[in-house]
């Protein structure tokens, strides 16, 4: 089945990555938990949006190629999915095998990611009101670009021109986003922050769509500009939640 052999093959990307970048292997099971949000955490909750992210990706990402090979839309959104829980799911085996250790709850945001990736391909009328987004900033870091979370931000975006009584006014241009970023966490500083934020933002898909360039506004429904949005931020900088 081409499922199965794209779900080995991404497990032997992530196999050869995870020696490589993540020292797999390297020490004998052990699993935990790391927690959600909270300031003690390592990341803040960044990484567990980040496996809730890539989970999603992955699934859509394989779902459009499925259904590329002539399988039907639901059959693509279900095994796209199976095959995205697959592959991360193994990356979190192999990270017990690591100095990370498996976490609980990175498989349950890698769940939620795949299932929400199913529900947006199976549905296009939902997928036509909302993306999930991440957004790498202009500042990167040297660290591995995937776990550099100092800068990125994750959000999901309500796209107005999705839905038909405002898709014929001026506000389609428009969209809002919800998201939640981390900072101070990597470099391990004093004051750590945890922002949620709210903003409003161009439509940037439905601009290249109109204009025929469809790979690009594609690639936007993933991808989030920076500075592409005005936003308003709370912060929560306290030790505890």
């Amino acid at each position: 089945m081409k499922s199965l052999s794209v779900s080995l093959a991404g497990i032997g990307v992530i196999t050869a990555w995870g020696v490589l970048k993540w020292d797999y292997f390297s020490q004998a099971p052990h699993a935990g938990s790391e927690g959600w949000f909270a300031n003690t955490t390592e990341e803040g909750g960044a990484d567990k949006l980040g496996h809730l992210y890539t989970s999603y990706a992955v699934s859509r990402g394989l779902s459009s190629l499925y259904e590329n090979w002539c399988f039907t839309k639901d059959n693509a959104a279900l095994y796209g999915s199976l095959s995205s829980f697959a592959i991360m799911g193994y990356m979190e085996f192999g990270d017990s095998f690591s100095e990370y250790g498996f976490s609980y709850e990175d498989m349950i945001s890698n769940f939620l990611g795949c299932t929400a990736g199913y529900l947006l391909h199976k549905n296009p009328d939902l997928a036509s009101k909302f993306d999930l987004r991440w957004e790498y900033g202009f500042e990167p870091d040297d660290a591995d670009f995937s776990t550099d979370y100092e800068n990125s931000k994750y959000l999901l975006a309500l796209k107005f021109n999705g839905f038909e009584t405002i898709n014929k006014t001026f506000l389609k241009h428009f969209e809002l986003h919800m998201g939640y970023y981390v900072r101070g966490f990597s470099d391990d500083e004093v004051k750590k922050e945890r922002n949620i934020y709210f903003g409003i933002g161009l439509n940037l898909t439905d601009l290249f769509r109109r204009y025929s360039w469809k790979k690009t506004a594609t690639l936007l429904n993933y991808i989030q500009i920076p500075g592409t949005y005005l936003q308003y931020k709370h912060g929560f900088s306290v030790t505890g939640f």
